[in-house]
């Protein structure tokens, strides 16, 4: 039989003590590989949803969470301001590109975006089915969107639908002013996949047949309209030295510079993934000292064996790398443990989070840095059976034959 085989033996011959070993080893293995999962794919979501924006323009407060509702839509934005403001902005020898989004309703959890055309080719997206919008109460879903979910049936073009007021859902519906299915995006991995596009006219619409009486409140409603916040291009760098200052300083609007924001919040987030990641490592470290306190006592146990193998001829590195090898098993098996349980634990946690603020979070992807997973596992496994298999392979067989 050969080292593999009979250190598979001697390690299924222990059932509790190798299941164990394996779980201690898998839980911290599994713990790194979600801070791994969750950072790539939360950074790749940044870089990807950030392409191209340069500063986004809206009503003074947070500036963090200005970017988080315009940009990733995952916050609630600190209020409106004036249509008349932000077209201003438009003739600014230092704006490339402004695309305005107006926010307040949602369907299904899934937030109604009104903007321009602008804002899909900005992402480069596409209409897969159907067209885009080409009158007020027509909108465009999402790929996401327009899925299937929680046995409710997928939206196609044609199909009628009524948003609820307020972005997190659970609003009163818009009964008296339905949306209709013009087109459904293609995919892009993007911000774009789970939003419900629409036009600036149809958000004004929805909100204004609610309060206007007649023609006169509809003419003083239109004087007054208002969008949420601006997403903005520069058409030079330098522009970011002072494009900001001018409108925090000289208008009733705050711009808020998406990478001093996003810096900041991973810096706070950051916090977390190493509350985490440091877990990950007591777990590593109290699964090697099992790990060790295991191949020390099974070298202990098998004196006789050690010595019969000793006495059939087996030289003594053989001896040792029966403790290496089986410290090897319970690497691989830990690590397959881990990797399966870290991806479900991601993928779980994609499909917990609320569908406007999933960010795309998968398990089913695989980063180049879950390489280190399998060497970190044969490492620690390795460090924790030098010392048994040193002792395996100093072991005298006249004294084992011979205890007296």
């Amino acid at each position: 039989m050969n080292t593999a085989a009979l250190s598979w033996r001697y390690l299924s011959a222990r059932p509790l003590a190798a299941a164990l070993n394996v779980l201690l080893l898998a839980l911290a293995l599994a713990a790194i590989t979600v801070v791994l999962l969750v950072r790539a794919q939360v950074d790749r979501a940044f870089e990807r949803d950030l392409a191209g924006i340069d500063v986004v323009v809206g009503a003074k407060g947070s500036p963090l969470q200005l970017i988080l509702s315009g940009v990733f839509h995952l916050d609630v934005p600190p209020g409106n301001v004036a249509l008349a403001d932000v077209a201003a902005l438009h003739t600014h020898p230092q704006v490339a590109e402004l695309i305005p989004l107006s926010l307040g309703d949602s369907w299904r959890g899934h937030r109604i975006v009104g903007t321009t055309p602008a804002y899909l080719q900005h992402y480069g997206v596409t209409v897969a089915q159907g067209t885009l919008w080409a009158q007020p109460l027509q909108a465009v879903l999402g790929a996401q969107v327009a899925q299937a979910k929680d046995g409710q049936a997928a939206l196609k073009v044609g199909d009628q639908f009524v948003g609820s007021h307020g972005l997190g859902g659970g609003g009163h519906p818009h009964g008296d002013q339905p949306y209709t299915v013009s087109g459904v995006l293609a995919p892009c991995g993007c911000v774009l996949d789970r939003l419900v596009l629409t036009s600036l006219e149809s958000v004004w619409a929805v909100h204004e047949g609610d309060i206007a009486q007649d023609e006169a409140d509809r003419a003083a409603l239109a004087a007054e309209r208002e969008v949420t916040l601006a997403l903005i291009r520069y058409k030079s760098p330098l522009a970011a030295l002072g494009f900001p200052r001018f409108v925090n300083t000289t208008t009733p609007m705050q711009a808020a510079a998406p990478a001093v924001e996003i810096t900041r919040l991973l810096r706070l987030v950051g916090v977390g993934s190493e509350v985490l990641r440091g877990f990950g490592w007591v777990l590593l470290a109290v699964a090697a000292l099992s790990t060790f306190i295991a191949l020390w006592h099974a070298v202990r146990e098998r004196r006789a064996d050690l010595a019969t193998l000793r006495m059939l001829g087996a030289p003594p590195r053989r001896v040792a790398a029966l403790l290496l090898a089986e410290a090897g098993w319970l690497a691989l098996l830990a690590t397959a443990l881990g990797l399966a349980l870290g991806h479900g634990l991601t993928g779980l946690l994609g499909w917990a989070l609320p569908p406007d603020q999933a960010l795309g979070l998968t398990g089913a992807l695989w980063v180049a840095d879950e390489l280190w997973v399998p060497a970190l596992a044969l490492g620690v496994a390795a460090l924790a059976a030098l010392l048994p298999a040193w002792q395996a392979y100093r072991v005298d067989v006249a004294e084992l034959l011979n205890p007296a």
